[in-house]
């Protein structure tokens, strides 16, 4: 595979591509002949190699289709449809994008976001299942002649979640996203005969790659839920004969939860659970295996290497809770600050380099001479090695507490933590403090009675007297982003200002 279209000719012509909760149900040729005619119709309006095309769809088959159409004419630039009208406004001029696709009637605060001179788009699939398209505001432009994308052409823009800074745009290109899709079939040994569930919104790369992009390469089937509700997720899955999903632990929680409060048909067809994007804690784990009764695979994946590096492998092979498996057709390297390579069990910051790894930033070379040494892309992320090649992550190195020198890793006391029989979840962080710089602080879900106190004796029995957190917030729920990820730095700042401080 080379570029997106071979990935959508994986497919035998009358095999089941998409399932759509809410809308049609697509073969792999009915597929191929709607992603054919948008591209056309986007050609028909002047979309050439390169040009960006934003999209503001909820999960769907019209967000599929438009996708790839999008990425075959052009590239592809999918939009948060939660964003508000100042937030559409930076990622339309950001991405440079003058063509916006919406639904019928839908997103009026995009539409107005978009630079004058710009053209709308409405598309969605009618009754018979062909998708129609209607230019509402135009200018007029030289029509394009459709012809196959490159493997160098960009095929999918998508910003950094900006943790710690401006979001900065990852271009990927067909290569890029191919190479992942090629990376991620051999890993969980997907075949025509997988149904995946996509549960993840289609505007990240986790959902756009994992779920939907691999299950395509593998001549699968992918169902389409407009969004994740727990409610439904066991009659989806005995519905559609689900084989596996992917999501967040976020995603993986509300599954537990919700099982403690009913009653369910056990998933006969499910085969494995998948696990990215944040930090799945051991305990999350094991309570997700004994309720599905599959192996949960925890993987390791990033916008910039076209979502997955590492993952854990199914059954023969060695699951390991805490962590993120062994390399999938991508090399893991140790580096210490200066570019060296560190030895195994020695901790520093995780590089990986491979085929799906991005080139380098759009229109920012300071950021992307910092984020590469050589053609060692650097993650951000501290991590270790072990001697078989299964890596470790300790948390996001900005995201260190330094406590009076000694660098402590938060994720390490989430997982004591959320050992408690009374606590739900947990996520540690650093907070100012005269003397020591920074101290350790937590905030709890609980699920039970407990003092705060108990806490943090608690934790002594586990970790050194310097690592246990001096203030525990108890809090409803974490403060997540769009995608399940917990930011630290602003969870900080979040209980920083409750307590009135800057």
């Amino acid at each position: 595979m080379t570029t997106l279209l071979d990935v959508l000719n994986a497919g035998h012509d009358q095999h089941v591509a998409i399932a759509a909760q809410s809308g049609p149900t697509l073969t792999y040729r009915q597929l191929r002949d709607e992603v054919t005619r948008a591209a056309e119709h986007l050609s028909s309006c002047g979309v050439r190699s390169g040009e960006r095309v934003a999209m503001v769809y909820p999960n769907s088959a019209e967000a599929i289709v438009l996708f790839l159409a999008a990425a075959v004419a052009g590239t592809a630039a999918p939009l948060n449809p939660s964003y508000k009208r100042e937030e559409f406004a930076f990622y339309l001029q950001d991405t440079r994008a003058r063509i916006l696709l919406v639904p019928p009637g839908g997103f009026p605060q995009a539409r107005s976001a978009l630079p004058e001179g710009g053209t709308v788009i409405e598309a969605g699939f009618d009754e018979g299942a062909t998708l129609r398209l209607s230019t509402v505001s135009h200018t007029p432009s030289q029509r394009v002649t459709l012809s196959e994308p490159r493997d160098d052409d960009v095929a999918l823009v998508l910003h950094t979640s900006g943790t710690t800074s401006r979001p900065k745009m990852v271009p990927l290109r067909h290569r890029n996203l191919a190479a992942s899709v090629a990376n991620i079939i051999p890993s969980y040994g997907l075949t025509e005969d997988d149904v995946s569930l996509c549960v993840m919104p289609l505007f990240h790369v986790h959902g756009l790659v994992a779920s939907t992009l691999a299950a395509l390469g593998s001549g699968g089937t992918v169902i389409v839920p407009q969004r994740f509700n727990p409610f439904e997720f066991w009659g989806l899955l005995g519905e559609h004969r689900v084989t596996w999903y992917s999501a967040v632990p976020t995603i993986h929680q509300l599954i537990v939860n919700r099982a403690a409060h009913s009653k369910h048909a056990p998933a006969t067809s499910l085969r494995f659970a998948r696990s990215c994007s944040s930090q799945l804690s051991p305990q999350l784990m094991g309570e997700l295996e004994d309720l599905l009764d599959v192996p949960v695979l925890e993987a390791y994946g990033m916008t910039e290497a076209s979502h997955q590096m590492a993952s854990n492998p199914l059954p023969p092979g060695r699951r390991l809770p805490g962590s993120v498996g062994i390399g999938t057709g991508v090399e893991i390297a140790i580096l210490g600050e200066h570019c060296d390579f560190l030895p195994v069990g020695a901790a520093g910051e995780v590089a990986v380099r491979g085929p799906n790894v991005m080139d380098g930033y759009e229109a920012n070379p300071a950021a992307t001479d910092a984020a590469f040494c050589g053609d060692w892309f650097r993650t951000g992320d501290q991590g270790t090695l072990s001697h078989d090649g299964y890596l470790t992550l300790a948390g996001r190195i900005k995201e260190l507490i330094n406590r009076g020198g000694e660098k402590i890793a938060p994720r390490e006391i989430d997982e004591i933590l959320e050992r408690h029989p009374a606590v739900a979840e947990a996520v540690t962080f650093g907070i100012p403090h005269k003397t020591w710089g920074e101290e350790v602080a937590a905030a709890v879900v609980l699920k039970g009675e407990v003092e705060k106190r108990d806490l943090a004796d608690f934790c002594s029995q586990y970790l050194a007297d310097f690592k246990i957190p001096r203030q525990f917030f108890f809090v409803d729920a974490i403060p997540r982003t769009s995608t399940g990820k917990i930011q630290r730095r602003h969870v900080a700042s979040a209980f920083l200002e409750q307590r009135g401080e800057p």
